[in-house]
């Protein structure tokens, strides 16, 4: 006998609704995106900068109103239980569980604040740098409005100014900004890494296959907790 396609084998169950699924995967292609062309700060980066921001904005709504893999409630744990559960991974010894482990939940909120925090920073960079975005009013006000230092010699305010408009932005607040984007934008690449390395870690452990189970939503019932 032959089970339909998308029909659940006999032993697995629905985790992963396709909000997070499609979420997921499409952040994977956003941040590719993004990543790939970070040096360019071409129009593709921009853009993919902007659906990182929209994604996660979803995901965190969908983390309060989703389905029960998907809350919050389900998979944010205190401090005490993320170390417990990474010295029981070391031992070899950890829980299996349906949704997010204590580690994985820890990391999906990392990974979502810093993949907003780089994408933010991105858009306030651009508008301190090209007078565009959504950040653009703001950076030129700043820049309008800030203090300058009285004690600076006139050819190095000329200078300045030169530089300002040659580069399209505002001297050290661009540097600053532009350092920040820089930051999370590693921060987030190094996150993404450790992320693949505890999803193979757990596929092995368990003995099942987590991307797949990304793809399609379902994992094998068994499971030695209340999770």
């Amino acid at each position: 006998m032959t089970i339909p396609e998308g029909t659940p084998f006999p032993n697995e169950i629905r985790v992963w609704d396709p909000v997070v699924r499609i979420f997921h995967w499409s952040l994977v292609a956003s941040f590719t995106i993004a990543w790939l062309t970070g040096e360019e700060e071409s129009r593709p980066h921009v853009l993919a900068g902007y659906a990182v921001i929209g994604l996660v904005l979803i995901r965190v709504v969908w983390g309060f109103i989703g389905t029960k893999y998907a809350r919050f409630r389900d998979f944010v744990y205190p401090p005490s239980t993320v170390l417990a559960y990474a010295r029981e991974m070391l031992a070899g010894k950890s829980k299996r569980y349906l949704g997010h482990n204590p580690l994985g939940g820890m990391m999906v909120i990392a990974l979502l604040l810093s993949l907003l925090a780089a994408s933010v920073t991105g858009l306030v960079l651009q508008g301190a740098e090209e007078g565009a975005g959504p950040f653009a009013a703001i950076t030129v006000s700043t820049s309008v409005t800030a203090p300058t230092v009285i004690s600076r010699a006139v050819a190095d305010e000329v200078e300045d100014e030169d530089d300002k408009e040659n580069n399209g932005g505002n001297g050290e607040a661009d540097e600053t900004w532009k350092e920040l984007h820089e930051f999370f934008a590693n921060l987030s690449l190094l996150l993404v890494v450790l992320h693949i390395a505890g999803v193979m870690v757990g596929s092995l452990a368990h003995r099942e296959n987590l991307v797949r189970a990304m793809l399609t939503g379902r994992k094998r019932a068994e499971t030695d907790d209340r999770h």
